[in-house]
């Protein structure tokens, strides 16, 4: 697995471009509107005046004893990308750990939000075209406009 985190969000057609990567690659996974909003405040710490789908699913986590591990970004097939979110849950009966199949947009979400490691499979990472250099084109003309 190769570890990865959000370099960037960019407001694109439908949606919002996460630019996923680390020193070695960075690559996209398009997402709706709303799930890029909501990392957008979870990558910020902005506190809400009431809880999120993902504030509420971390409420019920807490509330049975479970921790969110990582989440890992496992595939794309067909131009969909697929995630497993990795739980685990102690008690006095032992301690179960649980892969959970989600959007990749949840996954990531979930992750910022506990401040957990986000993860891609080696073959992903391989397979996917590198973004660095549309990401560094992208942060540098944001930053001329800001500038103006």
């Amino acid at each position: 697995m190769v570890s990865v985190q959000v370099r960037g969000l960019i407001p694109a057609d439908g949606g919002v471009a996460i630019f996923l990567g680390n020193e070695e690659k960075v690559f996209v996974v398009q997402v709706e509107h709303g799930i890029g909003a909501v990392i957008g405040m979870f990558l910020r710490d902005l506190r809400r005046e009431r809880p999120l789908t993902h504030d509420l699913m971390n409420s019920i986590f807490k509330g049975f004893g479970i921790t969110v591990e990582n989440v890992i970004i496992t595939e794309l097939k067909n131009s969909v990308y697929y995630a497993r979110l990795i739980l685990k849950q102690e008690n006095e009966l032992g301690t179960k750990i649980v892969e959970i199949d989600a959007r990749p947009s949840d996954c990531i979400a979930i992750a910022i939000s506990n401040k957990v490691p986000i993860y891609v499979t080696r073959s992903l990472f391989n397979q996917v075209e590198d973004m660095s250099e549309l990401l560094k084109r992208l942060d540098k003309e944001a930053g001329d406009e800001s500038e103006s």
